[in-house]
């Protein structure tokens, strides 16, 4: 008679192992501090993780990781930006591995990050950042002085409307960021120059019909042109959800916690 193997686990050399256990989920509201950053009367609801065990009083600066969410997270709940990606970077496993700040502001409902003239077909940047852009930035500049923030590990990274927000700040901050990690967004291909020397892995479904992957092909093959080196990922048979898989993988963290200024 054969051996009957428990559900829990494998035979291994005569013996039960147990079964591996996914990662628990982690207590996003307990991680993730509510905040509202206010500037002109002008008001950014985010949420802000620090590093586990982090003081003021310590000597070590840590990365800031600024996640701009999607169209269908806007609003003033300060939660549902946490919705789409954002756990990744929460979860027990990548705390450990790479302690950070994490800021996840939430655009209001009647707002967008990116100021953009057409977004399907030759998508241009406005002149001005739209104001939750500014605030963006402005939260960047304070989160930096309040807290022992790394300058030259700053990075930024979006979804769809955040994927498109990605592009116009690193547009217009490219010195401000030490990488950039556009998902399923779009930028616009005459300011691909400013992006040349930004280190920038760009991901996108290759089935997308809501932002179509010509908008991530075009800027990838426009900072080529100007001599930079984007990474680019195109998922087969994946729609707009892109971000689950460019997430889920650890090695795209890893890349981003390896860029710094300089280096």
């Amino acid at each position: 008679m054969k051996p009957v193997l428990a559900a829990v686990g494998v035979l291994l050399a005569g013996t039960l192992a147990p079964a591996q256990q996914p990662d628990p989920k982690p207590d996003m509201d307990k991680l993730l501090e509510k905040h509202t950053h206010t500037h002109d009367k002008a008001k950014l609801p985010y949420r802000l993780m620090k590093p586990d065990g982090y003081s003021k009083d310590g000597k070590d600066r840590y990365p800031l990781v600024v996640f701009l969410h999607g169209i269908g997270e806007r609003g003033d709940d300060n939660k549902k930006q946490l919705k789409n990606g954002v756990e990744r970077f929460v979860t027990d496993a990548a705390r450990k591995k790479h302690p950070c700040f994490l800021a996840v502001p939430q655009c209001p409902s009647d707002k967008m990050w990116a100021g953009i003239r057409d977004t399907k077909v030759n998508p241009t940047f406005a002149d001005k950042p739209t104001e939750p852009a500014a605030l963006v930035l402005d939260l960047i500049d304070a989160l930096s002085k309040e807290y022992r923030v790394d300058p030259d590990r700053i990075y930024l990274t979006g979804v769809s409307m955040g994927g498109y927000g990605t592009w116009d700040l690193i547009c217009r901050k490219p010195d401000l960021f030490a990488a950039a990690l556009p998902v399923c967004g779009g930028g616009d291909p005459a300011q691909a120059e400013k992006l040349a020397k930004l280190p920038i892995w760009v991901f996108h479904g290759d089935k997308d019909t809501a932002v179509p992957p010509e908008r991530s092909r075009e800027m990838v093959a426009a900072i080529k042109k100007a001599g930079g080196k984007p990474e680019y990922t195109e998922f087969p048979g994946v729609g707009h959800d892109s971000w689950t898989p460019t997430y889920k993988d650890d090695k795209t963290r890893d890349w981003l916690f390896a860029q710094k200024k300089g280096k």
